[in-house]
């Protein structure tokens, strides 16, 4: 009895420690395809970036309303942009003719404003003045111009240099631009965009493992593609090099 009770214990203990070596092998492996997983994604990020959404947007007010972070004000600046399309595209206004009726609006106002004291036989009341600071107009005029500057010497840049793949890119972008604007006039472009700029973020942010892997997937299918053209086409090209004339 005591012999087979003991080969039993060894025959629980052998199969013990086989069960416990199996389950940690599989918990490794799990906890390895997990990390490589991890990794993966981590490294197959959109444009190869490694912060997150609202710090790429610049992080503060504007960043909270571009990702719905407060739906109350988002959803207001989506509704006042569309008001303003609808205005000008579907109803037919003029930028001079809207301004014209804002300002008898208010000019009304402040009337009924000031002589509502009088008809109601009470103390004057003060109509507040609106001013608006001269240092707005002059920011925004140093922002616009700089990005205007940058776009500038961008463009000059990758018609100055020698970066064939960048070249075609940004010819292809500006004609898809130019048939977009054949479509539509300008405010329907401007109107789209900050549409796309109040949506294509938080929704990106939301899925934002799938578009990463649908766009790699495309951009590989691309650059397979740039290959064939590469190999077939522009190595055929033959490439001088420019040289400055010295002056006599």
């Amino acid at each position: 009895m005591p012999e087979g009770i003991t080969a039993e214990i060894l025959m629980n203990n052998i199969m013990e420690t086989i069960s416990d070596s199996v389950s940690k092998q599989k918990s490794v492996s799990f906890f390895e395809e997990e990390k490589s997983n991890s990794v993966t994604s981590q490294f197959n990020r959109l444009f190869g970036r490694q912060k997150p959404v609202h710090h790429l947007l610049g992080g503060g007010k504007s960043a909270d309303v571009l990702l719905w972070r407060n739906k109350k004000i988002s959803a207001s600046v989506l509704a006042a942009a569309t008001v303003i399309w609808v205005l000008f595209e579907w109803l037919n206004y003029h930028f001079l003719t809207l301004v014209c009726f804002v300002l008898v609006m208010c000019m009304l106002a402040q009337f009924v404003w000031k002589n509502a004291s009088s008809i109601l036989k009470r103390s004057p009341s003060k109509v507040p003045r609106l001013v608006m600071p001269e240092e707005v107009f002059v920011n925004i005029a140093k922002m616009v111009g700089a990005e205007v500057n940058r776009g500038l010497s961008f463009l000059q840049d990758v018609a100055c240099g020698r970066n064939m793949k960048q070249f075609l890119v940004v010819v292809a972008s500006l004609w898809v631009a130019a048939i977009i604007g054949s479509w539509c006039n300008f405010m329907t472009v401007l109107y789209i965009g900050f549409v796309a700029a109040h949506t294509l973020p938080v929704l990106y942010e939301r899925h934002e493992d799938q578009v990463d892997g649908f766009v790699y997937k495309v951009l590989e299918q691309l650059r397979h593609n740039y290959r064939k053209l590469d190999a077939g086409v522009l190595s055929r090209i033959p490439k001088g090099k420019l040289r400055g004339k010295k002056a006599d």
